[in-house]
């Protein structure tokens, strides 16, 4: 089998359901679903469980310490060779997402060791196309990784290492990092689109955006030089990131950026 595709969910109502039918809309049919159910009580994962019987389904239900562990939690139940996260609320881009992202995997370079697959975005808060970085390296670690939702992991990385669930906002930030530097991943960009992303969720609260800055001091600390982050800082500062942010964030300019950042993405790719 080719893809886990991972939902964790807590009384996620009709949300759970629109997940789930992007997934079953696949053309692409080398797939298992597994749905990470904390105990909802609003009858959700019943409903699902009735109308989904005998489909490509597995739920889990057992208390969990917040998202992540949920996520580590279902890892433990996945048999495919990829495994992608999908929130709920957030959907695939269209029904051929998995069909282009099984067609990259087969023309990509074979590599010895574990392998991401990665490709792009869609904000639906501001309705702009989010270009992830064709190239990483440890700039593009620093700066701006692909959010787990544009991203198809190598199922021996999350075997071997799960996220650490003391990052309550960036854990998955921290395991790309980790993917990177100590697992030495191979990363592969693939120019498709694939999820629509709702944003406005658990990270972007006003308390866990000031947590998710002191996670990324930490999270660097432990894999960058001093050097190397003083460096980056500059660059950031001279480059205007605080304005950029803002930009990327307004509903108005959202587009406009994203688009200049992807033809400068191209040129560097």
């Amino acid at each position: 089998m080719t893809f886990s595709i991972i939902v964790v969910c807590r009384n996620a109502g009709e949300k759970l359901y629109k997940t789930i039918e992007s997934i079953k809309s696949q053309t692409a049919d080398d797939y298992e679903i597994i749905v990470q159910d904390g105990f909802s009580t609003d009858g959700s994962v019943e409903r699902l469980a009735v109308e989904s019987a005998g489909e490509k389904l597995k739920i889990f239900r057992e208390k969990d310490a917040g998202i992540y562990d949920a996520m580590n939690r279902a890892v433990v139940h996945a048999s495919g060779r990829y495994l992608f996260f999908l929130n709920c609320g957030d959907y695939f881009q269209d029904e051929t997402v998995l069909a282009q992202v099984k067609s990259e995997i087969g023309q990509a370079k074979k590599e010895r060791g574990p392998q991401i697959f990665y490709g792009n975005i869609t904000e639906r808060a501001t309705g702009a196309l989010v270009m992830s970085n064709p190239k990483i390296d440890e700039f593009a670690c620093f700066r701006n990784v692909p959010c787990h939702q544009a991203c198809f992991y190598d199922r021996r990385l999350l075997k071997r290492r799960g996220f650490r669930v003391c990052y309550q906002v960036r854990a998955d930030y921290e395991h790309f990092l980790w993917c990177y530097y100590k697992a030495h991943a191979a990363m592969h960009y693939m120019p498709v689109t694939v999820a629509s992303y709702e944003g406005d969720g658990f990270s972007e609260s006003r308390e866990n955006k000031r947590r998710s800055l002191v996670e990324h001091r930490h999270i660097v600390g432990k894999y960058m030089s001093r050097g190397q982050i003083i460096k980056y800082r500059l660059i950031l500062l001279v480059t205007l990131s605080p304005l950029r942010t803002c930009l990327a964030r307004n509903e108005a300019t959202a587009e406009l950026y994203q688009k200049i950042k992807g033809r400068l993405y191209s040129r560097v790719s």
